[in-house]
């Protein structure tokens, strides 16, 4: 039974965990510091969702935004071409909130590279698809 919970757990923070981070980090740390050593229990299930609720509330920041985002760009770093390197940094410099084409751009990559744990992300899930109209200004 304690395995169950176990791998329910993280398959909830593997599809969420960008998601908050780009929210709040506080909560993103929270959640990290009630999972420390996999001693997970069904209380801290009810705990988790309680918190990924409670930041759906948080609105994103740059920096909360950027962080997240910088993880995730980190799939790609290596294997990604000289042209897809300038479009993130270009949007990496340009982005606020209100003006994110980041976030398409990355999910674009996750699509592109087929990143596995990144489909799954809801981060990446709730990202409009890239278009021409959002690529970097410059």
């Amino acid at each position: 039974m304690e395995l169950i919970i176990i791998d329910n757990w993280q398959t909830i923070w593997a599809e969420n965990k960008y998601w908050v981070m780009a929210h709040s980090q506080q909560n993103y740390n929270t959640i990290r510091l009630m999972a420390k050593n996999n001693q997970w229990s069904p209380e801290k299930t009810i705990l988790l969702t309680n918190k990924i609720q409670e930041t759906e509330l948080i609105p994103p920041t740059t920096k909360t935004l950027a962080t997240a985002y910088q993880h995730v760009w980190g799939y790609f770093k290596k294997k990604c071409t000289p042209s897809e390197k300038t479009t993130y940094m270009k949007l990496l410099q340009q982005l606020t909130p209100e003006n994110d084409a980041l976030g398409p751009f990355l999910k674009h990559l996750t699509e592109k590279y087929q990143e596995k744990y990144l489909l799954k992300s809801k981060l990446m899930k709730e990202q409009p698809e890239w278009t021409p109209l959002l690529k970097p200004q410059g």
